[in-house]
């Protein structure tokens, strides 16, 4: 099992602040309702719409408001039609960026990350030319007064891959076609999950050891992030803990 994931703890950190500032529930409303258009409104039978669905819940979205945007995404009430979109790119460094986005506009948003990134250090990249360094998987979760050994072999026996330590909570890797029964198995033995998602992992990091890297790459990430469209954004940087702080 591996040690310390540091773009993990960030993701969760930044994540954290998110939901302070509220933006995170649009965020989520839009994605279970861009699940249940793709997939269909019932969660047992759309596995996209069930992680969208479990993840806006751990964010504590209120549970009528789910039920709205799954009602939107249907056509049982009136929504705006959100096309998936992705963009690759580079934070200053060289830092890999592959940016998630909803969009009822292709053009505009296309044309606002370009305008981001390249005001900030960075630039737009071919399609392909940064996905190839990230994989779908599936995350889950726990929280850190989870026993590890407990953690370990139940989670192996349902298909993790991996445990990272994050500080305060452990993150077990796996399939992205496995994260629900995995969820399912720790919450049965007891183990205290806190969310659960599917997302890309870097296969490879790039370090960035100066304060003023690591600012520059930061802000372009939460200049990204603060925009309405985006939805997560997945990097391969490694800042040290100590510079982040």
């Amino acid at each position: 099992m591996s040690g310390h994931s540091k773009w993990a703890t960030i993701k969760h950190k930044k994540g954290a602040a998110d939901a302070k500032r509220g933006k995170l529930f649009a965020k989520l409303i839009k994605q279970v309702e861009v699940a249940a258009r793709a997939g269909g409104g019932d969660p047992e039978s759309n596995p996209t719409l069930r992680t969208m669905f479990q993840k806006a819940r751990d964010n504590s979205v209120p549970l009528d408001t789910i039920e709205r945007a799954v009602k939107r995404g249907t056509g049982e009430l009136e929504g705006v039609n959100y096309e998936p979109i992705t963009y690759e790119g580079y934070a200053p460094g060289g830092v890999a960026l592959f940016i998630e986005t909803l969009s009822d506009n292709r053009n505009r948003t296309g044309s606002e990350i370009r305008s981001l990134l390249s005001k900030n250090g960075g630039s737009m990249a071919e399609p392909g030319a940064v996905s190839w360094q990230f994989e779908r998987k599936g995350v889950v979760k726990v929280d850190r007064s989870a026993d590890e050994d407990e953690l370990m072999m139940v989670g192996l026996d349902h298909g993790a891959e991996d445990v990272q330590d994050l500080g305060a909570l452990w993150q077990v890797i796996c399939e992205a076609t496995d994260v629900v029964a995995l969820r399912a198995a720790l919450e049965e033995a007891g183990l205290p999950v806190t969310e659960s998602d599917v997302t890309f992992l870097p296969s490879n990091l790039v370090p960035v050891t100066d304060q003023a890297g690591v600012d520059a790459v930061m802000r372009l990430i939460d200049l990204l992030d603060d925009h309405e469209d985006v939805q997560d954004i997945h990097s391969n940087v490694d800042i040290p803990d100590e510079l982040f702080a």
